[in-house]
């Protein structure tokens, strides 16, 4: 078995709100890969005094520990506590009511001998390899429904935030688990698979270098840090500059079973 994982900061000068980790089992055979991707409050205004990393660090700590040592609780269930316990660790100084109190994306994978499991919230993205060389890629795609032109509000962008109709991150809402995209896989149809944040995605969904199979394959031959070197050369090159936030943090784990 194989993991690679690189994280890098989208400005050097400001924390990564990503938070990426990787859990083996002493008992072998089986693993975890968990990436959150941090939601930057416009204007920095989310009621919180701690921040987007806290958060970040406080809940990506919560489901590597859950999703590690509890293997009689789904995903769902172990994204469902540790949003519970990350609240309740603010909850006494933060207004969690605040509709951008701090938030992540969430993208989780879990195998063992007999299957991968896996849950995706939001804009980042699973690869799934299976042992023919095909990918599939698992996606929550309800943000890519809203219109851009809703998103450059702010007003209008709160307003579908964890609401009916709109998308859902992990804020401060157990409940909000459940809406979470997941699914169980055999084990033996799965030879590899990938976790990445959408500073990483864009290499396909916004710079149209590939598509989810051709990202695939340069994680493989190159390595997770190296894809992030090649997407932060075209952020910098002309079709970066059309964009509102030319770097993003981006995080990508690669993981050979």
């Amino acid at each position: 078995m194989r993991i690679d994982l690189a994280s890098a900061p989208g400005d050097p000068q400001h924390p990564n709100e990503d938070w990426l980790s990787a859990v083996l089992p002493a008992s072998g055979g089986g693993g975890v890969v968990v990436a959150l991707d941090g939601v930057t409050p416009p204007r920095g205004d989310d009621g919180c005094v701690h921040g987007v990393p806290w958060f970040t660090a406080r809940l990506g700590g919560r489901l590597t520990e859950l999703s590690g040592s509890r293997r009689d609780m789904t995903l769902s269930q172990v994204l469902a506590e540790a949003i519970a316990a990350t609240a309740g660790a603010h909850r006494e100084t933060c207004d969690l009511s605040h509709v951008r109190t701090p938030q992540a994306t969430v993208v989780m994978a879990r195998w063992d001998e007999r299957c991968v499991e896996h849950l995706v919230l939001s804009d980042s993205v699973l690869l799934l390899r299976d042992p023919l060389g095909e990918v599939t890629a698992v996606r929550d795609d309800r943000l890519d429904r809203v219109p851009r032109e809703v998103l450059r509000s702010v007003a209008a962008t709160d307003a579908l935030r964890n609401a009916e109709g709109g998308f859902f991150t992990a804020a401060a809402d157990p409940a909000v688990a459940a809406r979470a995209v997941t699914g169980t896989t055999p084990r033996s149809d799965v030879s590899a698979l990938a976790v990445l944040t959408d500073g990483v995605t864009r290499w396909v969904d916004t710079f149209g270098e590939g598509d989810w199979a051709d990202l695939f394959r340069l994680l493989v031959k190159e390595g997770a840090r190296s894809v992030i070197d090649r997407v932060r050369a075209l952020e910098a090159g002309p079709a970066g500059a059309a964009r509102g936030k030319r770097h993003d943090d981006a995080s990508a784990a690669y993981a050979e079973l």
